[in-house]
């Protein structure tokens, strides 16, 4: 099943290598600059397609639905066709397919793709994580020996003072900060070991689903920003790192 869900992962990969992406293809989406292209609609028709194909008893949850799918029983396909849909619209090439599986409400599965740099994380439960076949294990690094990347929730304005305070108190703590614009890779690289901590005010489950499972399987810890548990039926703030830089994180109080 992983090696199905890999092929069409890429597959869909091409769809966005493939685009050229003009004025009217863009949308605007309710909330401050939040974007949605004719693309991230494409890509999501073809899983939607592919996806229950190869695990007919699955639920489908994506970003560009409806909102009325919920993470019930039994597994349920977690989909952001476009995570990081700003840069891929700005040409930045720090964008990823997501696709994680969850089985009754726990992540099982997580494959996230980058086709510009041709990078695929994946990982199931219990197997270990990988980049391109390489096995990923977490380095258990503290936030002075490591880079922290955030998110800005810029749907969002309301998070903004919250995550700059955040920004300011632990700056001084790690070696820099990066705000590289899709939350699944920015997981996804504490896993391959390119930074130790990524935080965001609010998310939503497509968000970091397949991020989520990779990085357990590499070692690492995800859950809010207050240090509880996630759930994908809510939209909630999200902490992720390396055992030690989440236990310092949650530490300050922030």
């Amino acid at each position: 099943m992983l090696e199905e869900i890999q092929k069409a992962v890429r597959e869909a990969g091409k769809i966005m290598l493939d685009s050229h992406l003009t004025e009217g293809q863009i949308e605007v989406k309710p909330g401050h600059a939040n974007y949605v292209t004719a693309y991230d609609v494409a890509v999501q028709k073809f899983l939607s397609e592919k996806l229950p194909a190869i695990l007919p008893e699955a639920a489908f949850l994506g970003e560009e639905g409806d909102g009325s799918q919920k993470v019930g029983k039994g597994y349920t396909f977690i989909v952001d066709p476009i995570d990081g849909t700003t840069n891929f619209i700005c040409g930045y090439q720090m964008s990823a397919v997501s696709v994680g599986l969850a089985l009754d409400g726990e992540p099982v599965l997580g494959v996230v793709y980058n086709p510009f740099r041709e990078e695929m994380y994946w990982a199931e439960k219990g197997k270990g994580a990988f980049l391109n076949g390489q096995p990923l294990h977490i380095t258990d690094r503290g936030l002075k020996d490591g880079v922290v990347c955030f998110g800005t929730s810029p749907y969002n304005p309301e998070y903004t003072d919250r995550t700059f305070k955040v920004m300011r108190e632990i700056l001084p703590r790690t070696m820099d900060l990066r705000r590289q614009g899709s939350a699944a890779l920015d997981i996804s690289y504490i896993a391959a070991g390119r930074n130790v901590l990524f935080f965001e005010c609010k998310l939503s489950p497509w968000d970091y689903a397949a991020a989520q499972c990779i990085l357990a399987e590499a070692g690492g810890v995800l859950c809010t920003m207050e240090g509880e548990k996630t759930d994908f039926n809510r939209i909630s703030s999200i902490l992720a790192g390396t055992p030690t830089a989440v236990k310092e994180f949650l530490a300050l109080g922030l």
